[in-house]
């Protein structure tokens, strides 16, 4: 089963706390703070895997979480780093955060692996807060938090040429001639649903992606017949064999359709009305008529296309037509690459804020929840060190200018205490 897109959730791993210990030995009195930092949580990493080529594996499995970094101990043994974990997705993944719709990471053969969302880091043992007055600290950092995102995955194949045509035109005929590949061929609509690949090989030995792209019909940019998913996968080709049933066979005009096939990927997307084309008359073998070639290369012929007609029992007809577009793409850009999007970072809110509920000083906010991660409202010594932050970050000032007077009570998480000026 072919699934090109998935929507799942990945969290990365938590810091370890840091520890608070004092160093225990025979005949030492009064060992010093010897407590290790926590480890650092797991990354999310994503990783091309090579024999891949759906999102399938998504259908069934929707959330990976790395693991937490393990606490500090005492003997400043620091706290084991927790395991990264590792989502293998096929190449031409894009990865988009669910809720904003902005691109992540584009994985691509020259960035096969990238870390989405990063470990929170360890917390500090009571060691790292020894001083030359603070000799037994009492207290250690709580480990960072661990982040949680929503992705959406795209596959979005990574092909030099993209075969596009209105459906039953010979296109997986086409793609099975020009390469190895062994497509499912019918004579229905939609036999293809999903795009195939293969790999024309040349005479001296160089290589181009072929693809088989999904037969487009009119209002495949709206969504018609699947049209989203279809279009999505030519939008990194870097040029197109547009192929016509000259024939005429299921009565429809060759000229026509080249116009609406055209219309579709311009109202899709702008750009891909400006990527070359090479025409192609299929079914050329059906009719005598040589009138419908002369109008079909007329029309291209205005759109700056050149026109070839092929046959599948003539290998010459395809010979020419792999030259010419091995030739052709020696002088085209490289395959469409997105790049990741800039994060919006919100305008930065205040560090905190002072409200005032039943006579009570309440302070809240981001720094506060940074403060209070290494406090131990049970050790005298963490106190004093939560009150010196206090006055460093200008929150003891902010109490004051909010009205508050001795004796007033202030709430600060779960540390309540009376204010004195």
């Amino acid at each position: 089963m072919f699934i090109d897109k998935a929507r799942i959730r990945v969290r990365s791993g938590k810091g370890g706390d840091g520890a608070v210990s004092f160093h225990r030995e025979k005949f030492v009195n009064k060992g010093g703070p010897d407590g290790g930092d926590g480890g650092k949580g797991g990354d999310v990493i994503f990783e091309i895997d090579p024999n891949l080529n759906t999102l399938i594996d998504f259908k069934y499995r929707k959330k990976y979480v790395a693991s937490d970094g393990k606490n500090g101990a005492a003997n400043n043994m620091y706290g084991r780093g927790g395991e990264d974990i590792v989502v293998r997705v096929p190449a031409g993944t894009v990865v988009k955060d669910a809720e904003t719709g902005r691109i992540i990471a584009d994985m691509t053969p020259e960035t096969p692996r990238v870390t989405i969302l990063e470990g929170g880091r360890g917390g500090r043992g009571n060691t790292k807060y020894k001083n030359a007055i603070r000799q037994l600290p009492r207290f250690s950092q709580l480990g960072m938090p661990s982040k949680d995102l929503l992705i959406d995955l795209e596959l979005r194949i990574i092909a030099d040429v993209g075969i596009i045509g209105f459906p039953n035109v010979g296109k997986s005929t086409m793609l099975s001639i020009m390469t190895y590949a062994k497509p499912k061929i019918a004579d229905y609509h939609f036999t293809t649903l999903s795009p195939n690949l293969g790999v024309v090989r040349l005479k001296d030995a160089s290589t181009f992606i072929l693809a088989d792209i999904p037969g487009l019909i009119e209002g495949a940019h709206e969504g018609q017949g699947l049209g989203h998913d279809f279009l999505r996968h030519i939008a990194r080709t870097r040029m197109f064999i547009h192929l016509v049933d000259i024939s005429g066979s299921e009565g429809r005009d060759p000229v026509e359709d080249f116009h609406k096939i055209n219309e579709e990927l311009r109202l899709y997307n702008p750009e891909l009305i400006e990527r070359k084309q090479i025409v192609v008359a299929g079914k050329s073998d059906l009719t005598e008529d040589n009138e419908n070639f002369e109008r079909l290369k007329a029309a291209a012929g205005e759109m700056g296309f050149e026109t070839y007609s092929v046959t599948a029992y003539d290998d010459d007809s395809y010979n020419t037509l792999i030259t010419k577009v091995a030739d052709m793409l020696i002088d085209l850009p490289e395959t469409t690459v997105y790049m990741p999007e800039p994060e919006i970072i919100k305008a930065p809110e205040a560090p905190f804020t002072i409200r005032v509920e039943d006579g009570v000083y309440i302070v809240e906010g981001e720094l506060i929840d940074k403060i209070t991660r290494s406090i131990n409202i049970e050790d005298y010594e963490s106190l004093r060190y939560f009150q010196s932050l206090l006055e460093k970050e200008g929150i003891i000032k902010a109490l004051r200018k909010a009205g508050a007077k001795d004796g007033d009570e202030v709430s600060i998480k779960n540390v309540d205490f009376d204010f004195i000026d």
